[in-house]
């Protein structure tokens, strides 16, 4: 059981991550044909015990489509031959989600414009309609 680093405080064990292979999909000729180089990684987010609930509600609203009902997020790496080299991105992958999933959204604080923006863009709009004003057709005088 190795611990994977995601932050100082948190860690997960790589048993908590479930990899199978599979064949890939696309171009590669008899390799393709013949090797288990993509990985599918399943990790359980809802029972997973290194994770705070904060950072649980968050994987699961970044994960959107990629987790499943149960609660099981699943990512897929296909684009290498090497199987090493997907499920080293596949698990960097992971990583980078939860590291997301730790960083606190700021709360936006609504602000009036000021005084000035407001005269500018009025003085803005006034300028464009006489532009648009002036496109009218000639006078026959």
């Amino acid at each position: 059981m190795v611990a994977v680093p995601i932050t100082r405080m948190i860690a997960i064990d790589s048993d908590e991550m479930v990899e199978s292979f599979t064949r890939s999909s696309g171009p590669g000729g008899q390799h393709v044909n013949t090797t288990d180089s993509a990985v599918l990684l399943r990790f359980d987010i809802a029972n997973s015990p290194n994770l705070p609930d904060v950072v649980k509600h968050r994987l699961a609203a970044l994960a959107g489509s990629r987790m499943t009902r149960e609660g099981v997020l699943v990512l897929r790496s296909e684009g290498s031959r090497s199987q090493l080299l997907n499920r080293q991105e596949v698990r960097d992958r992971l990583v980078a989600m939860i590291k997301e999933a730790t960083i606190i959204p700021k709360k936006r604080r609504p602000t009036k414009p000021t005084k000035g923006s407001q005269t500018r863009r009025m003085e803005g709009k006034a300028i464009r309609g006489a532009v648009k004003r002036d496109r009218g057709r000639p006078s026959h005088d």
